[in-house]
């Protein structure tokens, strides 16, 4: 196997839990180069991958002498959310594939410059959305590529999870969270279920999202948070936070589809995506972990029918996940990060598209200056750019690896 030299740019907690539970083991891969704005972590990963690997990468604070690096095949970006797309661009214009972690874009005019960083060097830039090979997002795209939900006509999605306390000790942490959350209202994190979303509707290849009106309510959460606690700085028990608790964005699409998407990541809750399909056949929710359809006379009223997405692994299993059960689960998010790097790497060796390529990037990361701009016209519709300039309607240049999740 071809050995891919990696530069690895963020180093804090998502970043070193990668570089630990994924890269280091994973065969064929050898991290040379390390980037983080902070000494101490670029420290502290320099000796986790001596200790698991052996080799002594180098460091640097600049995130461009990771990109310019010729020593460096395959540039992966963990950074702060403002640094995602400077980056990817840095690095794709020195010859560089990337594989870039998810957040939100901070103007249209960024996705339009990845875009052309991807056009006119024809360098790869996949979107790490781990969601995308969440073992039921992955059974239920199975299924909706087999007809069993018939025409699908809604779905819904999002990012409920309380994020209170990472976002509250932002300071002490080095967390960007807590500056985004000061300073803008919008979806900030749209796409763990817009991904699996996109996949499942065909965005890209065959249907596009061509408009959003997006709505934010109040924002209360974080001062209540603050003020029930001591050691949160005092500053946040009344700073007035942009940020709505509560975020509503929904999403036209050509094909006539709507998708509903929540972000909620201040307010006390349990962690869902909150994935629903629904289709003329039937549909799925992750809420009641069920599956109803008609061919199988499902019954709306029959209580037995809630938590039975397990009878369906069965029948409807999908091949990424029957394989990667064969050679044994692995990392971490139950074995999602995995599966997501194992398939960015199989494009690369394969010379091939990546499963979520630049074009799904730009339109995934562009929900969230939309929305801004919708919930600050007070809901008002606004366009979603094609950024495939008419090519969703016959692309052909799809991923055919193993790891493909593009819609048949």
């Amino acid at each position: 196997m071809e050995e891919l030299k990696l530069g690895v740019i963020g180093l804090g907690g998502r970043g070193h839990g990668i570089i630990e539970s994924v890269l280091c083991p994973m065969e064929g891969c050898k991290i040379v180069k390390v980037c983080d704005v902070y000494e101490d972590r670029i420290e502290e990963a320099v000796k986790t991958i001596k200790k698991l690997n052996g080799n002594t990468p180098a460091g640097t604070t600049d995130y461009n002498e990771v990109t310019n690096d010729p020593d460096v095949d395959v540039v992966i970006i963990m950074s702060a959310w403002e640094n995602h797309i400077p980056a990817t661009i840095s690095a794709m214009r020195a010859g560089k594939h990337v594989g870039c972690e998810v957040g939100g874009a901070y103007s249209l005019e960024d996705c339009w410059d990845l875009i052309r960083a991807y056009e006119e060097t024809g360098r790869h830039a996949m979107m790490l959305e781990n969601c995308c090979f969440g073992r039921e997002e992955l059974m239920v795209l199975n299924m909706v590529k087999q007809g069993l939900f018939g025409k699908v006509v809604a779905c819904e999605g999002g990012y409920h999870h309380d994020l209170r306390g990472e976002i509250a000790y932002g300071k002490e942490n080095r967390h960007y969270r807590l500056r985004n959350y000061k300073n803008r209202c919008c979806d900030n994190y749209p796409t763990h279920e817009l991904g699996p979303i996109a996949k499942v509707l065909g965005i890209n290849r065959g249907n596009r999202m061509v408009s959003l009106t997006a709505m934010a309510s109040g924002s209360w959460g974080m001062n209540e948070y603050a003020r029930q606690r001591d050691d949160v700085d005092p500053e946040l028990r009344d700073y007035k936070f942009k940020q709505g608790d509560i975020v509503k964005t929904v999403i036209k699409c050509a094909g006539g589809e709507l998708i509903t998407l929540t972000l909620d990541t201040t307010l006390p809750r349990h962690y869902s995506r909150g994935f629903t399909v629904r289709g003329t056949l039937g549909c799925y929710n992750e809420w009641q972990k069920a599956v109803f359809l008609d061919k199988y006379g499902e019954n709306w009223d029959d209580n037995k029918r809630y938590e039975n997405t397990g009878d369906y692994f069965k029948d409807y299993e999908h091949p990424i996940w029957k394989r990667f059960q064969e050679e044994g689960v692995q990392g971490t998010h139950d074995g999602m990060d995995w599966l997501e790097y194992e398939a960015f790497f199989a494009g690369i060796r394969a010379g091939d598209q990546p499963t979520i390529d630049t074009y799904d990037m730009a339109a995934w990361m562009a929900i969230t200056p939309l929305s801004e701009a919708s919930i600050a016209l007070g809901g008002a519709p606004v366009e979603i750019p094609d950024f495939t300039r008419g090519k969703w309607t016959y692309r052909t240049d799809v991923n055919k690896t193993p790891f493909s999740l593009d819609a048949e």
